[in-house]
C-alpha cells in the first residue's frame, strides 16, 4: 500500500525517515532485546535517549542554559492550566485572543485568577492577528499570552507583541520547530508535539529558570508544577518515553537537513506554491490576511459548500487526506508541517487546478 498525503492538522504527519527508523527499532532497540515502548524510564538506555534529545533541541533552538527544556506528558491543553497554575503570582494574566485555542486557555486562567482580554480578532472570525503594537497591558498582570500560529484559522504572529516588559508565553504547538526562534524573548514557550514534532500524547515546554519556583497557586498539583519536572530531568513520574524516543528522532532529521534556518527556507518555499496559486485561482480563495499568513496551516474555501464538499471528495480520490476544513472556517485547510514533502503541495496544487478547469 503506497503512502497518502496527509494534510491532518493534528496528530499529523512524520518524516518518512524517521517512522522506518522506529519500524527497525521497534523489537529492538540497539541490541536490548526490547522495545522503547517496554523500556525502564529509570534504565541507563532510556536516560541516554532522553539526554540525547534534550541536547538536540537546544543546540537547534539555541535554547540558554538559563531555560529548562520540559518533556511533559499530556497536551498543550494541559498549559492551558499549568500555565497560571505556575505564573500567577499576582493573579493577573493578560490574553490575546485569536482563535480557538488563545479562547480556551483564557477561559481556563479566569478559573485561577483574573484573565484579561486585551485584544480579539474575532471581529472578523479570527482571519487576522490585531495590533499589539500598544496593548492596554495590567500592572499587575504576571504575563501575556499568546497562541502564536492558529491552527484552525492559518495566522501566524509575524511580529511579536509588546508586552511592555511583562513576561510573554507562547502556545506554538502549530509552529514549533518550523523556524528559528529566538527563545530569550519568552519566560515560557510551549507546544503540543502533535502537530510538527511527533506522536500525540506530549508536550514540550521550554521555561526559563527563574519562573520555575516554589511559589505556586495552592491548588496546584505536585506533578502539575514546573519545578517537579524540572528537578526530576522529567522523569518525575513515567513520561511519554515513546513520544519522546521519536521527537528525538525529529530532532536528528531536522538538523541532518541543516537545522531550523534551512527548515524555514523549506517551509516557504511549499507555501508559496499553495497561496501562489490560491491568490490567482478564480475558484479558490485564502481566508486570511496576507501579512498575517501561516507558513504550516492555510485555509481556503470556494465559497460554495457543495463544490467544497465535491472537491474534498475528489482530493481523497487522489491521495489527499484529510484536506476538510474546520467547521469554524469550512471549507479546506492544508497542514503543510515539516513532514509534509513539497511533492505533496505539488499535488496538492495540481489536483485543485485540474478541478477548477473541469468546475467552473
Amino acid at each position: 500500500m503506497s503512502r497518502v498525503y496527509n494534510f491532518s492538522a493534528g496528530p499529523a504527519c512524520l518524516p518518512v525517515d524517521v517512522l522506518k527508523e522506529a519500524q527497525e527499532e521497534m523489537l529492538d532497540y540497539r541490541g536490548c532485546g526490547m522495545s522503547v515502548m517496554e523500556m525502564s524510564h529509570r534504565s541507563a538506555m532510556f536516560q541516554e535517549i532522553i539526554d540525547e534529545a534534550e541536547a538536540d533541541i537546544r543546540e537547534l533552538m539555541s535554547i540558554p542554559d538559563s531555560y529548562k527544556v520540559l518533556f511533559l506528558s499530556g497536551s498543550a491543553h494541559h498549559q492551558f492550566a499549568q500555565v497560571p497554575m505556575n505564573l500567577m503570582k499576582n493573579g493577573v494574566a493578560d490574553y490575546i485572543i485569536t482563535g480557538n485555542w488563545a479562547k480556551k486557555a483564557w477561559k481556563e486562567a479566569a478559573k485561577y485568577g483574573k484573565a484579561n482580554a486585551v485584544a480579539s480578532s474575532e471581529d472578523k472570525n479570527f482571519s487576522y492577528i490585531p495590533d499589539c503594537s500598544d496593548l492596554p497591558i495590567d500592572e499587575d498582570a504576571d504575563y501575556v499570552y499568546i497562541c502564536e500560529n492558529n491552527t484552525i484559522y492559518g495566522t501566524k504572529y509575524h511580529k511579536l507583541p509588546n508586552t511592555k516588559g511583562k513576561i510573554l508565553v507562547s502556545d506554538a504547538s502549530s509552529c514549533f520547530l518550523s523556524e528559528p526562534v529566538d527563545i530569550t524573548k519568552y519566560g515560557v514557550y510551549y507546544g503540543g508535539v502533535q502537530k510538527n514534532v511527533g506522536p500525540a500524547g506530549m508536550c514540550i515546554a521550554i521555561v526559563r529558570e527563574d519562573l520555575i519556583t516554589d511559589d505556586v497557586l495552592p491548588c496546584t498539583p505536585t506533578i502539575m508544577k514546573y519545578k517537579s519536572q524540572a528537578d526530576k530531568g522529567s522523569l518525575y513520574n513515567t513520561p511519554n518515553c515513546w513520544d519522546i524516543y521519536i521527537c528525538g528522532k525529529v530532532f536528528k532529521w531536522i538538523k541532518k537537513l541543516g537545522g531550523l534556518s534551512a527548515m524555514k527556507e523549506i517551509n516557504e518555499k511549499k507555501a508559496e506554491i499553495l497561496y501562489e496559486y490560491l491568490d490567482s485561482s478564480k475558484m479558490f480563495r485564502g481566508t486570511v490576511a496576507k501579512e498575517d499568513r501561516s507558513l504550516m496551516n492555510v485555509p481556503f474555501v470556494t465559497g460554495d459548500k457543495d463544490l467544497d464538499a465535491k472537491f474534498i471528495a475528489v482530493a481523497k480520490e487522489n491521495g489527499l487526506e484529510n484536506v476538510k476544513g474546520h467547521r469554524s472556517v469550512g471549507g479546506m485547510r492544508a497542514s503543510i508541517y515539516n513532514a509534509m514533502p513539497i511533492e505533496g503541495v505539488a499535488k496538492l496544487v495540481s489536483v485543485m487546478k485540474q478541478f477548477e478547469e473541469e468546475n467552473l
